[in-house]
């Protein structure tokens, strides 16, 4: 093993041990006996959570294409393959390995560069935490128990905030890198400085090439698929029969997807749990219950994501002929993103 596989390897640990403790935290007060009270009574429901899963992961993939067409001739096909590897990569291996492979080896796969795919990734990951903090207060105080009073105003104020920086990034990213360096010119730290500095900028350019209407499209596109997401959450409660009111669900997909946040194992294993149990009980859910609804709402996103990423994986593969492993792909990565 070399120093920097150590390094790596000693990264993990903490999460894993993050994932544990909430693992606990979220079990230790089951009644393990309730756990068989627990059924499906609603199958049909099932099939809606598919339908809802596959059309999320669509618009996914189409959003993703969308901001890659702007500096690319990717095909749609390659962005959806590459997109669902990389979900299924993270879902099972640590430190976000399935964001470095989107990133440095399918690059040429989709006739792109590492910094501009790697934008995209940060564009990506803006829109998503944008939408989810919407959801998030707009849930949050609405028959719940989950939040005080004075901690919602808070998060009311940071979201305007939160809502007007996406607004103007959206709206002008062009003219803001100018701005941008002079604020980070007077920060310490040169070597530092100047590799945020390299990143913001590659992102704002990446941003400034889409045209303002596709840019609103892409905002809106992010509304739609979380709202997939959502129907996925609600989909669960029906199957389940579980009882809550009807903020609970889509409290609930705020809540677990914001803990991807959180430094955890793969998968985000026990933060899932943790927060989708919580929010669901904040909102009339019994505790078992809600236990039971957060774990299989997270095995079958888990799983379903998984499973497509590796079947499109492995018949690219099988299509493309001799190539490197995928460890060697692994080992050849870079040690920090550009």
């Amino acid at each position: 093993m070399t120093p920097q596989q150590r390094r790596n390897l000693l990264k993990t640990v903490p999460g894993f041990l993050i994932s544990g403790f909430f693992l606990w935290f979220t079990f230790r007060k089951v009644n393990y006996a309730g756990l068989r009270q627990v059924r499906l009574v609603e199958p049909a429901w099932m099939l809606v959570a598919v339908i809802f899963l596959v059309a999320g992961y669509t618009l996914r993939s189409h959003r993703w294409w969308l901001m890659m067409r702007a500096s690319s001739r990717a095909k749609f096909s390659a962005c959806a393959r590459v997109l669902m590897t990389s979900f299924a990569a993270n879902n099972i291996m640590p430190l976000r390995i399935g964001d470095f492979l989107r990133v440095f080896s399918y690059a040429g796969d989709l006739d792109s560069t590492a910094p501009v795919i790697l934008s995209t990734v940060v564009l990506e990951r803006v829109l998503d935490v944008f939408t989810l903090l919407l959801l998030f207060v707009a849930t949050m105080g609405r028959n719940s128990t989950l939040i005080s009073h004075k901690t919602q105003i808070v998060a009311r104020v940071l979201l305007l905030g939160v809502s007007g920086a996406v607004l103007v990034l959206l709206l002008a990213a062009g003219k803001l890198k100018s701005p941008f360096r002079k604020l980070l010119n007077l920060l310490p730290h040169p070597g530092l400085v100047g590799k945020i500095e390299a990143r913001l900028v590659s992102a704002l350019d990446a941003i400034a090439i889409i045209s303002l209407p596709v840019r609103l499209a892409l905002l809106l596109e992010s509304f739609v698929l979380w709202a997939c997401e959502g129907m996925i959450f609600v989909a669960m409660t029906r199957a389940l029969g579980i009882v809550s009111d009807w903020i609970g669900p889509w409290g609930a997909l705020a809540f677990s997807n914001l803990s991807y946040l959180i430094p955890s194992s793969p998968g985000a294993v026990g933060t899932f749990e943790f927060t989708a149990k919580l929010a669901m009980v904040s909102h009339g859910a019994a505790e078992t219950p809600a236990v039971v609804f957060a774990l299989v709402v997270h095995v079958f996103i888990l799983f379903t994501v998984t499973a497509a990423g590796g079947v499109m994986f492995l018949l690219h593969r099988a299509r493309r002929g001799p190539h490197p492993s995928l460890s060697q792909e692994v080992q050849e990565l870079p040690v920090e993103l550009p």
